[in-house]
This record gives C-alpha cells, structure tokens and sequence, in this order.
C-alpha cells in the first residue's frame, strides 16, 4: 500500500510554480532539482516519526521511501492491513483475468496518525477498464482519405524536414496503463512505413517498468508513434505501469516521479477517471504531485479524453461530468480536433468526442479568467443551461490538435481509423520538445509548465477552432450537446491548434 504523507510547505510550491512558469516573473524558468523540491516538501520530523511507529506497532517494517521522502510504499498481509487499518476488509477479485485485492469497506485511520497523512493508496480504487482508449472507426467512404499520418500533421502544422531534434540533453516520455505496451518491431514498421522525408529515430531510448509479453496495444503503439514521429529525432522513453496487485498504476507513476532526479522535459499521458469517483484528498495529493513536477521544469499535457462534456445521471437533474486529471489546474490538457473536410488537409473544427467543461472540485486558476470569462459572455445565449456545470471552476482544455483518423502500425499490421485525444496530445508533446530542443540549444530554459505562458499569448500562434460542439447528456434539456467552440478560448479545443513555426517563434522569447 501507498501511505502519501502530509507535505511541508505547499502553498510555498504553488507559489514557487508560479513564479517560475510565469513569463513576466524574475523567476521565469529558474527551475529546481529535485533536492530542492524534496528539501521544500519533505514531511516533517513529527510526521515521519509518528507514521513509522504507527507502522512499526503494528508489524509492518518492510517499506520503501522516495528521494522527496512524502510516501511510503508498504508490503503486509491483508490481515496486518485490516488491523492497521479499521473498518478495511480485504477480498479477492477477479477483473479481465487478474486477481486484485481491495477492500470492500471504507477504512480509517488512528487519531494519533490521522493529520500526518493525506491517504492511503492500494485499498479501494480498481485500475480503470479499457474505456477510455481509443476508437477504431470505419473509413466513412472506403479509399477515399487515406486518414492522418506523421506526412499529414506536419502539413497541417507547418513543420518542414528540418523541424526535428539536433540539441543535447532533451528527451520526451509518455507514460502507460492498463497493460498496454509497445512493440519495438511496430515503432520500426511505423517509422519505415510514415518515416520518410524527416529525420526521425526507430527505437525507444529507455523503458521504465516491465513491458508485458503480450500483445501491443492500440494506445500505447499510437502515443509511442506519434511523439515520436512529431518530435522526431528526439530520444523518447517509455513509463509502462503493469497493474500490480496491490497498487494503482497512476499513483505508482507519480511516485516514479518522485523518486528520479533526471527525467525527461516532455510527457504526454492519456489517461483519466471521472472526476466525481475520486475523493478531494485524493486529486488535491495529486495536484501537488503535478505542482512538484512543475516547479523542476517538466511539461505535463494530458488527453481531455473522449466523452465531450461527460454525463452524470443523478436523480432528476443530469450533470456534465469532469474528468481527472484532465480538470487539475497544473497540467495542460489536449482536446481533439477534425479536418472540416474529412478528404483533404484543410482547416479544423471540433472533435465531437473533445473532452471539455468545468471542474466541480478546483477552482478556476487566475491565468485562465480573462480568457473563461470572455468566452461566457460572448456564448452566453447558447450555454447550457447552469444547472449542468460550474462556470467557477477550472477549465478545460488549454489548446488542441486533430484526433480523428489516424493511422497506427499494431502487432505488425497497420490499422486506419483510430481516433481519441489519445491521439492529439502526443501530437502536442512532440512539438513542445521541438521547441524545447530550440531552447536548450540557446542556452534557455525548458518550458515547464505551459498554462501561464499560453494564456498570456491569447490564441497568437495557435490556428483558431470556431466550429462545432462535443457530446453532451442525451436528455431533453440540451439533447446530446455539451459545449460549442467560438473564436478564442473554449471549453472544447483551448486555445486553438498549433502553428509550428508562429508558436515556436512567440516562445522563443525569455
């Protein structure tokens, strides 16, 4: 189990995020290593020596620490547990073929120990199923598109051959779950196959975790491919996370995190959970998690995922549904995008899948209320109705790029039609690590996180997406729609899609 130990310091880290990311501060991109970050956050004596004996009285000695000394992670038996941890009952279960251990009853903690943790992981949460990867389609008009490749977004994006990685000490990463893995044969066949006309590399530089034996996934072939075909030439490492028995893969990946000092500066993750079955303790832990990533300079871009505005249906009123950590205000989220011409290269509208809204638990950060606001008031005739999101709260996403038919290399064979935001985000990793290749070279800083600086841009540099809706609930209220995309800012594509070389040119700057 994860016991996530109460922070020193964390309004400090979010104002040190801030200062760091904002492009008109004295801090801009004055980065910190991860000792810094560990020295700003580590829990305190008390805490430390309160948890352990706690953990120690009960048995429980066999536990590892990270670099930032704010989890633990603990092996017991599930009797110890339950003992350790009131009101928890552990069972097997049995999901797509694995046995998982959780406990079927809330648990709690010790008042001696209570205000020294934020939670306990590895008791309740089952890994999400495969839901939210992406959709293979079928072509609309058989042989008509050939469908979107590395060819066709370079086009789109305006990336020439010589926009590829030349600099040292840049690397891009994403990360996996749910056993998806990639097949080196695949990156090759992909790259041998969509590769031609840009210098690109054909294998992953590092694998973090165990690959599985079985067979490549649509996920994880296609953010693989497609990072690296976008930031091509740029060494890319993989984060798999195989479903452990007593572990949740998400939370497995923060604690890497915190455990390694030289990471890459690019990730792109597609993954996320309905925002309403996670608890607030939970998703605030994460977000400092997200805040201590930051303030050392790492971009995080993750998918808006694929269900629009999301539904929950509660009694008599139906609500838009977040999701997480698409909703967390310290990470940039990607929504989705089509050609309006299914046929031919042209301009963009949204994806009706582009996951977008409002997060009911996080309120709206400040370098997004200029542009929220805005969009409120230039719509408001055409909102759904209040009673479905909380215009207060964060929103989301922060920009976009096309996420319908593409084409994927899998178990040797390549697949046509696969859409999600799954796809676009690596899209928009690729192209941050381009420019973040132009930066080291000039002797700048790396990006890190992007939100403060992409709202002060205001849409420069990005092409505008002022067409279409996504999915709603399917009621008679606002009957299947959620919200619709309008000049500047939305809460289904952002800020628009990249332009290469005009978004390059305009982060640049110091």
């Amino acid at each position: 189990m994860t016991f996530a130990l109460k922070q020193e310091n964390v309004d400090l880290l979010q104002e040190v995020l801030r200062l760091v990311s904002d492009p008109d501060s004295a801090q801009y991109g004055k980065y910190y290593s991860l000792e810094e970050v560990a020295h700003l956050v580590a829990p305190s004596d008390t805490t430390h020596k309160a948890v352990r004996h706690w953990l120690h009285s009960h048995g429980v000695t066999n536990c590892l620490t990270v670099s930032t000394q704010d989890f633990l992670q603990c092996t017991m038996t599930a009797e110890t547990a339950e003992t350790l941890l009131p009101g928890s009952r552990f069972h097997h279960y049995v999901r797509e073929g694995q046995s998982i251990v959780r406990s079927s009853s809330p648990y709690s903690v010790h008042d001696d120990v209570h205000q020294h943790l934020d939670f306990v992981g590895g008791l309740h949460r089952f890994p999400p199923n495969g839901q939210k990867l992406p959709k293979v389609q079928k072509s609309p008009e058989e042989g008509v598109h050939l469908g979107v490749t590395p060819a066709v977004l370079r086009a789109r994006y305006n990336l020439t051959a010589a926009d590829v990685g030349k600099g040292q000490n840049n690397s891009q990463a994403v990360a996996q779950f749910l056993e998806q893995y990639y097949h080196p044969a695949d990156l090759a066949e992909f790259m041998s196959m969509f590769g031609e006309g840009f210098q690109h590399l054909s294998q992953v530089e590092r694998v973090v975790g165990q690959q599985g034996a079985g067979k490549a996934g649509i996920e994880a072939s296609l953010d693989i491919e497609y990072i690296m075909s976008t930031g091509a030439n740029i060494p890319t490492w993989v984060f798999t996370n195989r479903r452990h028995e007593s572990q949740e893969p998400f939370l497995q990946w923060m604690v890497l995190l915190s455990n390694m000092s030289g990471l890459p500066w690019v990730h792109t993750i597609s993954y996320g959970d309905d925002e309403d079955s996670l608890s607030t303790a939970y998703m605030t832990r994460i977000n400092t998690e997200f805040m201590k990533a930051g303030v050392r300079g790492i971009t995080l871009l993750f998918a808006s995922g694929d269900s629009g505005a999301g539904c929950r249906h509660s009694g008599a009123q139906n609500t838009f549904r977040p999701s997480f950590p698409a909703s967390s205000p310290y990470v940039t989220t990607v929504g989705g995008t089509s050609f309006k011409n299914p046929f031919q290269v042209t301009y963009e509208v949204t994806d009706y899948i582009s996951g977008g809204g409002f997060s009911n638990v996080f309120k709206m950060p400040d370098y997004q209320v200029a542009a929220v606001e805005a969009y409120l008031k230039t719509v408001a005739a055409t909102l759904p109705p209040g009673s479905y999101y909380n215009p207060s709260g964060r929103a989301y996403p922060d920009m976009a790029a096309l996420s319908d038919n593409y084409w994927v290399v899998i178990n040797r064979v390549p697949v046509p039609w696969v859409s999600g935001t799954s796809a676009s985000t690596p899209v928009v990793g690729g192209m941050l690590s381009l420019m973040n290749d132009h930066r080291l070279t000039k002797g700048l800083p790396p990006l890190g996180f992007l939100n403060p600086r992409l709202y002060k841009l205001k849409g420069q540099a990005l092409f505008d997406v002022t067409e279409g809706c996504h999915l709603g609930c399917l009621d008679e209220q606002v009957q299947g729609k959620g919200f619709c995309a309008a000049p500047s800012w939305d809460p289904v594509t952002g800020w628009g899609t990249p332009n290469y070389p005009a978004l390059l040119a305009a982060l640049m700057t110091e």
